[in-house]
């Protein structure tokens, strides 16, 4: 479908082979036309770094026999370079919304001759609110191209985003809607919230796991927590937002390595990351938004292989649960660890912190800044102050 130039819409989680099943057509397409001079014939946009990264990546291998040129860009390491390599030329260019901005707005980037739009793990972009800076992005693309847009889940939100730039789409469903990884085996162990961290390290000692990624709600968390497992004597790294694009680079390959035993991760920083056979992933904090549950498994049971993904569920966050096996249709299976039985007088307290069902605005990488005013007195006027706040939107 893709090689016949038709619009397509397709349900597929991460590990299913996506990336290759969007690549080889489109690089045959831009094979079976070539333009006299080079120019951005396709972009590939992604949520994160790390994705737009394995997606290039993938690109360049795929077509290593082929005269097309790729490149990745994205925020967090050096424009300059960037554009040094799009004035060199390229055919293909995967992007992060937000620096593909960047590069529009400094007139670094001329997208007039797209042919192939992708949006890959659409649903992703949406989550992080980017909603906003694609809008923008498509209305300097050719009204004339070919639109495929990727997602695990199909929400109402990617059904508009699918309705308003598919033209007559053709629908794949690689998985069932809202479904996961048929080969991992899902457990949730209750426990006390103060005991998370001691039953984490007492399960990766006592069933011996090599290879473990972890995920929490914040990066404040997974500071915390690496820092607390590898005095444990589990050495462990950290990836979140907060790290430059080379420090997540290196922890990932140390990683992979085997130089840490556990990665900790944020929802944002894990997503995209291309694992093999991680037999590992633990919840240590259930996410707010369920279908982020989906593609945190989703880092394990990659290519048919078996995973094991494991929630640490304290009482602040059963109605979070329910909410998962909601999306899910079936109940997860628990199980109480002896000696770590959870104190049935400990009292649910609110979770303050972490990614909300829908944020709005523009996500991850956005440079758009407010400023708050000083206070106002009674009469309602601003009151004369030294200085103002400035707040990230």
């Amino acid at each position: 479908m893709i090689l016949e130039g038709r619009d397509v819409l397709a349900g597929a989680q991460t590990g299913t082979g996506k990336t290759a099943g969007f690549t080889l057509p489109l690089l045959q397409r831009l094979q079976n036309s070539r333009p006299s001079q080079r120019c951005v014939r396709a972009l590939i946009l992604t949520p994160t770094r790390e994705l737009a990264a394995q997606v290039g990546e993938s690109v360049r291998d795929y077509g290593r026999h082929l005269p097309f040129k790729a490149t990745v860009i994205f925020g967090g390491v050096s424009i300059n370079t960037q554009i040094f390599k799009l004035r060199k030329g390229a055919d293909i260019v995967v992007a992060t919304p937000g620096r593909l901005l960047d590069h529009m707005q400094r007139g670094t980037i001329d997208l007039g001759e797209v042919e192939i739009l992708v949006l890959d793990e659409a649903d992703r972009m949406l989550d992080m609110g980017f909603i906003r800076d694609i809008r923008k992005i498509l209305k300097e693309l050719p009204k004339e191209r070919q639109n495929l847009l990727f997602s695990a889940t199909f929400s109402k939100e990617i059904r508009r985003l699918a309705a308003a730039l598919l033209n007559a789409p053709t629908e794949i469903q690689v998985a069932q809607r809202n479904t996961t990884v048929e080969l991992v085996t899902q457990i949730v162990h209750p426990v006390d919230r103060s005991r998370k961290r001691e039953l984490l390290s007492h399960r990766i000692g006592a069933e011996n796991w090599r290879q473990v990624l972890v995920f929490t709600r914040t990066k404040h968390g997974a500071n915390r927590l690496a820092e607390q497992l590898s005095r444990d004597g589990l050495k462990s790294v950290a990836i979140h937002g907060n790290k430059s694009q080379g420090a997540r680079t290196r922890a990932l390959a140390d990683f992979k390595a085997g130089v840490f035993r556990v990665l900790v991760a944020t929802d944002i920083a894990a997503r995209g990351l291309d694992i093999d056979r991680l037999p590992h992933v633990v919840n240590y904090e259930l996410p707010n938004v369920p279908e982020d549950y989906v593609h945190r498994i989703g880092r394990t049971a990659r290519a048919g292989q078996e995973g094991h993904a494991v929630s640490l569920v304290c009482v602040d966050e059963h109605k979070l649960l329910g909410d998962i096996e909601r999306l899910l249709n079936y109940k997860i299976a628990k199980e109480v660890i002896p000696g770590y039985e959870p104190d049935p007088r400990i009292k649910a307290e609110p979770i303050r912190q972490g990614r909300t069902q829908r944020p709005a605005g523009r996500g991850t990488g956005s440079r758009k800044k407010f400023r708050a005013g000083p206070p106002k007195n009674r009469g309602g006027q601003r009151q004369r102050s030294a200085g103002r706040q400035r707040y990230a939107g």
